[in-house]
């Protein structure tokens, strides 16, 4: 069968870099040095873009994970810009087609069972989905957002500009225009795209399956530590909305973090969450499955299967009625926290008018004295 025809912007792109990368940077470091701004430049830079597109291209557009305030997103959008990654539109719409068709060799954009090295960056080198470039019809939400129009209506000129502009302005305001161009510039794109790409490739080939076994995505926190957060893939894949990849207060994701703390001073907003018993059924579920499937090697495999089930099937009730009583629990509270509220409301006004109604009565007497004096 013949391949799709070669895609040579991106192909020049990945060759490029990556020969600057792995060849100019390292002859830049030994004649003339990186300095500590250049160096702490690059590591901001790295992180922010890396940042943009899991806060911004996945969490925020692709699965409408929270709402941001307009300056996040237009921050978030220049960010993703910086990536080299395409536009906020057109990702999205391959991340929510890969979503919907995982693991579907004919309509995963980045399907996992074509290889390690197809799901990386092979998909990206050939015409392999050239029909559907034009077809936004998965993002009519997206296509509703200003600063996603505006980023993808001008996403060359912006590309432009945060990748050569942004590094050599920097380089002149530090007095090495080369030296930050290599580093900022070009080493930072390389490390961006490849630890991004990881979350494609390696996300689902290595790592436990602690959620599901339905797709290949795995959970993986050394490449949660390299992907911003975004390692555990095999939770996200089951419950795409949650803002978190890392559910456990342990686990490193800094997306997370980031969007949490930008909800605390407003700027984001409507954080979603998957319902925590939907979370430890299917842990459960997953626990099943693998003891089920040790069990049915033993030889006295029927009786212990139906003990298991039995155990499982108690643990479902358990589950279900202590989140149940749970979320009764917090509605009491609610109601209560309320009704304080509203009695410390209701106090504050009454004191407010007896304050107010004797200064009155004050103002009363004094006008009445007043009258009678005359």
């Amino acid at each position: 069968m013949k391949k799709p025809a070669l895609i040579m912007t991106n192909l020049l792109m990945f060759v490029i870099t990556s020969l600057i990368a792995l060849v100019l940077v390292p002859l830049e470091a030994i004649s003339h040095g990186f300095d500590t701004v250049e160096i702490v430049t690059t590591i901001v830079l790295i992180y922010f873009t890396g940042m943009s597109i899991t806060a911004g291209y996945h969490r925020l557009w692709s699965h409408k994970a929270y709402d941001a305030n307009p300056v996040v997103k237009v921050i978030l959008a220049l960010g993703g810009a910086m990536a080299i990654q395409n536009s906020i539109l057109h990702w999205a719409s391959d991340h929510r087609v890969h979503h919907k068709h995982v693991d579907e060799n004919d309509k995963d954009p980045y399907s996992a069972k074509k290889g390690l090295w197809y799901a990386h960056i092979g998909w990206m080198l050939r015409e392999y989905q050239a029909t559907r470039y034009a077809d936004y019809s998965n993002c009519r939400d997206l296509q509703k957002d200003k600063v996603v129009m505006w980023q993808h209506n001008h996403y060359l000129a912006i590309m432009l500009i945060m990748n050569f502009g942004v590094p050599i302005a920097l380089g002149a305001l530090n007095g090495d225009m080369w030296g930050m161009f290599l580093l900022a510039g070009v080493f930072r794109l390389v490390v961006v795209h490849h630890v991004t790409f990881f979350i494609n490739s390696l996300a689902h080939f290595w790592g436990r399956q602690p959620y599901t076994d339905k797709n290949t995505a795995r959970d993986n926190g050394i490449l949660a530590f390299f992907t911003f957060g975004e390692g555990y893939h095999n939770f996200h894949h089951i419950f795409e909305y949650d803002y978190r990849n890392g559910v456990k207060w342990w686990q490193f994701d800094p997306t997370k973090w980031l969007i949490r703390g930008l909800a605390y001073v407003g700027l984001t907003r409507n954080l979603r969450r998957c319902p925590e018993e939907r979370i430890a059924k299917a842990q459960a579920e997953m626990q099943l499955k693998k003891v089920q499937a040790k069990v049915a090697m033993l030889p006295d495999a029927e009786g212990l299967m139906q003990s298991i089930q039995h155990e499982y099937d108690l643990l479902m009730h358990k589950l279900t009625e202590f989140y149940a009583t749970k979320k009764r629990l917090l509605e009491i509270k609610k109601k209560r926290l309320k009704r304080s509220y509203e009695r410390l409301e209701l106090d504050f006004k009454y004191r407010e008018l007896k304050y107010n109604l004797a200064l009155q009565r004050q103002k009363w007497l004094a006008v009445h004295q007043l009258a009678y004096a005359h």
